[in-house]
């Protein structure tokens, strides 16, 4: 069983924007601090963004800074990632990926399949 599905993403035209989920299965995601990254064609892998797991504590890449918005609802085992203002080169795959730790260390221990996010006129 995969422990993390993505969902959420789709095409969009630039400048708009898009909310991605990630559901986590068969373990106490509260425990954890949680990740996105991503992965375009021929790119390397990009984190873009990660929070502690009480929630209270966020870090986000240059590249998205102002325009994405990490949250979690621990109650229902979901990460959330808003994407707004959307940009061509935002195009890629997204993963969550769950962090050792209850504090951001930009490891990842575990991710998921990841959903396709597309910008494009």
């Amino acid at each position: 069983q995969v422990p993390l599905v993505e969902s959420g993403g789709g095409l969009v035209q630039p400048g708009g924007s898009l909310r991605l989920s990630c559901v986590a299965s068969g373990f106490t995601m509260s425990r954890y601090a949680m990740n996105w990254f991503r992965q375009a064609p021929g790119k390397e892998r990009e984190g873009i963004s990660c929070i502690s797991s009480s929630g209270g504590s966020t870090w986000y890449a240059d590249s998205v800074k102002g325009r994405f918005t990490i949250s979690r609802d621990n109650d229902k085992n979901t990460l959330y990632l808003q994407m707004n203002s959307l940009k061509p080169e935002d195009t890629a795959v997204y993963h969550c990926a769950t962090d050792p730790g209850s504090q951001c260390s930009y490891d990842y221990d575990s991710w998921g399949q990841g959903t396709q996010v597309t910008v494009s006129s």
